[in-house]
């Protein structure tokens, strides 16, 4: 019995390494420099303004840290910054956006995806909730994408979605 009990936890000590090895490779692999564009609402029911961006990410073992910026209109310049650790299957940080207040992330990956619940720093949409996601795409493509929910229908909208290619 005691030889049974000893392989097991042999194997799910391995299971647990394989796991981290596989976080860590994910999150280097968000590591670089990254440009592109895509779309953000100025408010749930307001104006989509196409945004060009570039993204600077660097990552660990269990973190990684990014820092960008959004030009719209040719004139206007926003900048955000991220910045998550994991912890086993739990990933947690903040993302500080235009207002210049960091907002809780906390998260799990699925797949090529980290998966947030935001808590904003302040009433956007009605609430201080919404998500955010940070999806790996291919081998040079990188999706960062929030969904809030319309206060009036209940129904959930993209409010941004920037789309970058590793440059």
């Amino acid at each position: 019995m005691r030889p049974l009990l000893i392989a097991t936890l042999l194997s799910l000590s391995c299971l647990s390494a394989n796991a981290n090895a596989a976080d860590t490779d994910f999150l280097n692999s968000l590591a670089g420099d990254w440009d592109g564009g895509g779309m953000v609402l100025t408010k749930i029911g307001g104006t989509k303004v196409n945004v060009s961006c570039n993204l600077k990410s660097n990552a660990s073992a269990s973190a990684v840290s990014m820092n960008g910026s959004c030009r719209a209109l040719a004139i206007v310049t926003r900048t955000f910054s991220a910045n998550v650790k994991a912890a086993g299957q739990r990933y947690t940080g903040n993302y500080t956006g235009p207002s210049g207040q960091p907002s809780m992330l906390v998260g799990s990956r699925k797949g090529d995806a980290l998966n947030f619940n935001v808590t904003w720093a302040h009433i956007t949409n009605g609430d201080r909730k919404a998500n955010l996601m940070i999806e790996k795409v291919g081998q040079n493509g990188l999706r960062l994408q929030t969904v809030d929910r319309d206060p009036a229908s209940g129904r959930s909208v993209v409010t941004s979605r920037i789309d970058l290619q590793r440059q």
